[in-house]
């Protein structure tokens, strides 16, 4: 960029040289000229083995300027390379540090956060640093240059011309700084409306069955258009200010360089300066007001940059979930699965409200309600128990506390979870993880193929490997009927697939894991009787492989556990194995009547649906 500039230099001072060695003869008065060859091009002219006349004289004054200008075009365009090489790879990194940041931060954070907006964060405001850092932190650095370079030069050629040409620059600097500050609230006003606009749009998309289903069109449409006006609105508004500065931006710069031109001819004329160095001033001049000018689009990248930055380093400042982790320097390196939990009770954070189901209203009623109390229990290593209760009981917040998505010894909680005689607050969360196979209510699937989805937990299994975790879960007859095999490729969220098939899908994708400890969280709700006594069997084949865990509201998914524990309102209220709590007489024998009532009265009437509302047959081939 120096170089360039330095090279620019050079064509004024080469035009004023020829425009000045034209001379007037003495005593014409009908304005004839004679040429006196300057210094330089006589050198070059001798060097070249050319005359030194004026026609001579000006090709040799056009091929360097020709040739300087090239070589300064060719230094800007080096500029803009590697401009944009730096700022793609700045760019690259905070993109990278975005995502895996975003990966480690604790379940508390995404309990509030919106998906849009982050997605509007990772993305726009990514977009808009990017635009920043190739074309305007380097036009800064620029037109700081030109300015400290050029000043001193004008006071050379002309002292009185060079205050002319900066007398209004300091009116233009004050004004950009005092419209600068408001213009950063404006542009975070239109950042956010358009984070609110992306959360409706992805809300939208993804519920977009459900949107259909309840005939609820419309009132998407106006609440995405609410949205876009807010955007448009907002964005105008920020448009006339802008429109407002470029005005009295440009209304300055032009009278700034009208300025130089009158007094330039006016000094010109009276004999104080030359016609040459009129010319050359006027081009330096250019130099400094044309980066001035562009201060007003400086400005207005610089402030979407900054809100951006701000907006980043929000998502940023949050620490990662493993940042207070004290891992045991005595850490094993595989857990055999053996649980013994001792006097575990915890509640959710006022920013967790949304995760235990209740309502903003009573906030302060629910805070103090605990959705654990006084839990204890101990499980061998592949041995299986079961939890059951209402929803809202804590049997999901059991599971969230195993996978170290909230920690049960911080301000909500308190009691002891040991796996493997080991602390669990004393294990690395990506170590308990790796140890734990979870099948959650809502299994996802992600938008590749069936063998994809499959491989996610272990990427090196074999075929043989997968066929075995798919005939366990009862979907390897389905998958081999499907047009492409264990290649069809899945919907986004396995939307082509069945509710039961997604979930065995899911089942086999943790058994092929084979961690230590298995959980299904309530994993063969869309599946029918049939194929739930299928995957049952399989499991019960696989007893003391690893330590199970089932959730399940079918009491027909738990008669084989070694341990049975009834929640209600966060406290084990019956525990024991299937025929002892049919003994106790209890919630868990009224319920087993219910139920097997239930199924008796479907089954004398054929082939009805079952308690899922899945009949056999509602199989999807994509």
């Amino acid at each position: 960029m120096a170089v360039g500039i330095g090279l620019l230099f050079v064509v004024p001072v080469v035009i004023r040289s020829m425009i000045d060695g034209f001379v007037p003869l003495e005593g014409e008065d009908g304005g004839r000229y004679s040429f006196v060859t300057p210094e330089w091009v006589r050198s070059v002219a001798d060097a070249l083995g050319v005359g030194t006349g004026v026609v001579a004289s000006l090709m040799v004054a056009g091929a360097l300027i020709i040739v300087v200008t090239a070589m300064a075009g060719l230094f800007q365009y080096l500029k803009g390379h590697l401009a944009a090489r730096a700022s793609e790879a700045i760019v690259r990194s905070m993109r990278n540090t975005l995502h895996s940041h975003l990966a480690a931060l604790p379940a508390t954070y995404f309990d509030t956060a919106e998906t849009g907006d982050l997605v509007q964060r990772c993305t726009s405001d990514v977009e808009t640093v990017r635009v920043f850092l190739a074309a305007q932190v380097v036009e800064i650095g620029r037109s700081i240059l030109l300015v400290v370079c050029v000043t001193p030069v004008l006071f050379a050629l002309s002292a009185p011309l060079a205050w002319v040409t900066l007398a209004l620059l300091p009116l233009l600097v004050i004004y950009s700084a005092f419209f600068f500050g408001r213009l950063t609230q404006y542009f975070k006003e239109v950042d956010e409306a358009e984070a609110r606009l992306t959360t409706v749009l992805q809300e939208n998309l993804t519920g977009i069955r459900v949107v259909r289903s309840f005939g609820r069109r419309e009132f998407e449409e106006q609440k995405f258009n609410a949205a876009n006006h807010e955007h448009r609105d907002k964005t105008n508004l920020l448009m006339q200010l802008l429109a407002r500065f470029w005005g009295f931006s440009d209304l300055v710069c032009m009278s700034q360089g009208g300025l130089v031109l009158f007094f330039g001819a006016w000094w010109t004329l009276r004999g104080e300066i030359t016609l040459g160095t009129m010319v050359a001033f006027t081009m330096y001049s250019a130099y400094v007001i044309w980066p001035v000018r562009q201060m007003g689009r400086t400005l207005v990248d610089a402030g979407k940059a900054r809100v951006s930055l701000r907006r980043l380093g929000e998502v940023l400042a949050v620490h990662h979930e493993d940042a207070t982790d004290r891992v045991l320097e005595n850490a094993p390196s595989k857990l055999s699965g053996s649980i013994r939990i001792k006097d575990l009770s915890f509640s959710y954070g006022r920013e967790n409200k949304m995760e235990r189901g209740g309502s903003r209203e009573g906030d302060d009623q629910q805070e103090a309600r605990q959705v654990l109390q006084s839990v204890s229990f101990e499980l061998q290593a592949g041995q299986t128990l079961a939890l059951l209760g209402p929803p809202g009981s804590g049997k999901s917040t059991l599971i969230r506390l195993l996978l170290r998505l909230y920690d049960y010894d911080g301000d909500g909680g308190s009691g002891s979870i040991e796996l493997d005689g080991h602390q669990l607050s004393g294990l690395s969360r990506d170590f308990i993880r790796k140890q734990i196979a979870v099948v959650m209510q809502d299994p996802f699937l992600y938008a590749r193929t069936i063998d994809e989805n499959l491989l996610f937990g272990r990427p090196t299994a074999s075929s043989e490997d997968i066929q075995a975790a798919t005939s366990a879960a009862a979907i390897h007859d389905s998958i081999e009927g499907f047009s492409e095999g264990y290649g069809t490729m899945l919907g986004e969220r396995g939307v082509t697939l069945s509710g039961g098939q997604k979930q065995r899908l899911a089942i086999a994708r943790v058994l092929l894991k084979q961690a230590p400890i298995l959980i299904l969280d309530d994993a063969l709700s869309a599946v029918d009787h049939e194929t739930e006594g299928l995957i049952m069997r399989a499991l019960r084949q696989r007893h003391g492989q690893h330590t199970t865990i089932i959730i399940a509201h079918r009491l027909s998914c738990v008669t084989q556990a070694d341990l049975i524990l009834v929640f209600d309102q966060g406290r084990v209220v019956e525990r024991g194995a299937h025929e002892e709590l049919l003994a106790q007489g209890g919630a868990y024998s009224r319920l087993w009547k219910i139920q097997s009532a239930f199924t008796r009265q479907i089954d004398s009437h054929g082939n009805g649906p079952d308690l899922a509302g899945e009949s056999k047959t509602n199989e999807v081939r994509p």
